[in-house]
């Protein structure tokens, strides 16, 4: 058989993702003296104490299937954010619950609008499923345009897609902003707000308190993989009305998150100690860093999330300076797959981290 005829265009048309380099790959390479990991906006300061133990109680029953309505870790989390059970469902991170999305709520020629340069996952998810996305211009400071955003909805227009805070860029939609989006939006078109950057950006004066609108139509993405630290367990959970849950429901894989995921996110969740210690590290990183940026005359975005964005003179200079920071040990993210070529991603890492990423950078930038 032909590939053209055993492969859908749309998945001969997709790209694969490319992952950033692993620390072991980095030494392999290049056998730096130390390595400072920041490129996948991953917790630097690791994860919490409470974890290990109720992972070590899990593995006793890991031979059997992990618990599909993950009852213990919902009744946490309702409690934790203030609403019903039944407006919860856990996956395998917020690109697991996208997926949920595409496949529950679209039909043939129907879209999606979001911006250009923001998470990859919802171009990928709606590309598997044939969902066309139209793709709104970032403003001249990477924000994302919602006035143009509304205007773009038309009759095949079935949801719209922002992360609150963006990634890559970092930037946030503000509550006002919000509010008039809510106000031009038909109540037939779902609004995700994916907020994968929440537990950074939820004590922003004007950062929306999406769930304290209660909107039918509005999902609402969270995970543990940033603020907690459970990246490499992969739990994420939709809150949204019972009705819009109901459908996802019956679309979700059935086993996600697996048993030892949502042991571990259930002691995250109680240790919220540790939570703002994480916090506490990556505001005080990201002053220090912009702080740097300016007296080096680096242009960046101002960030609501756990990491900055530089924006540098041209693709070539970027491409030079991530190769070279890479040379040094220094893992950075040169964002030109997002659209931004000219732009660099850096991870706000442990005080040691951040120091290696100044003193690497400042031969290259003199």
């Amino acid at each position: 058989m032909e590939k053209k005829t055993l492969v859908p265009q749309n998945v001969e048309e997709l790209k694969a993702y490319v992952p950033g380099k692993t620390i072991a790959e980095v030494v392999e390479q290049y056998k730096p003296e130390q390595i400072s990991k920041l490129a996948s906006n991953e917790n630097r300061l690791g994860r919490s104490t409470h974890i290990d133990a109720a992972v070590e109680e899990a593995l006793k029953i890991v031979h059997d299937y992990p618990d599909p309505a993950a009852k213990k870790l919902k009744a946490s989390v309702a409690d934790y954010c203030q609403v019903s059970e039944d407006m919860l469902m856990f996956g395998a991170g917020s690109e697991s619950l996208l997926a949920g999305l595409c496949r529950s709520f679209f039909l043939n020629k129907e879209n999606i609008i979001t911006s250009d340069a923001t998470f990859i996952g919802i171009y990928v998810q709606a590309k598997i499923r044939g969902v066309k996305v139209k793709r709104i211009p970032l403003t001249r400071n990477f924000r994302f345009d919602v006035k143009a955003i509304a205007n773009a909805i038309d009759k095949q227009t079935k949801m719209i897609y922002i992360a609150n805070p963006n990634n890559p860029t970092g930037t946030y939609i503000t509550r006002e902003e919000f509010e008039w989006l809510l106000g031009k939006v038909p109540s037939n078109i779902i609004i995700v707000m994916d907020e994968a950057y929440y537990e950074y950006a939820n004590r922003i004066q004007d950062y929306p308190d999406v769930l304290s609108y209660k909107r039918e139509n509005v999902v609402v993405l969270r995970t543990f993989s940033k603020g907690y630290g459970l990246a490499g367990f992969r739990v994420g959970y939709a809150i949204a009305s019972p009705g819009i849950i109901h459908y996802l429901m019956k679309t979700r894989l059935a086993f996600e998150p697996g048993t030892l995921g949502q042991a571990a996110a259930l002691a995250a969740l109680k240790d919220q100690e540790f939570l703002n210690r994480s916090t506490t590290m990556v505001e005080q990183g990201k002053k220090d860093l912009c702080a740097f940026f300016d007296k080096h005359g680096i242009k960046y975005a101002k960030s609501a999330a756990n990491f900055v964005m530089m924006e540098l003179p041209d693709e070539e200079t970027a491409t030079f300076i991530t190769q070279k920071m890479l040379e040094k040990g220094v893992i950075l993210r040169h964002i030109k797959g997002f659209g931004l070529p000219k732009c660099i991603r850096v991870t706000i890492g442990l005080p040691e981290e951040m120091i290696h990423f100044k003193k690497s950078l400042v031969p290259l930038i003199s």
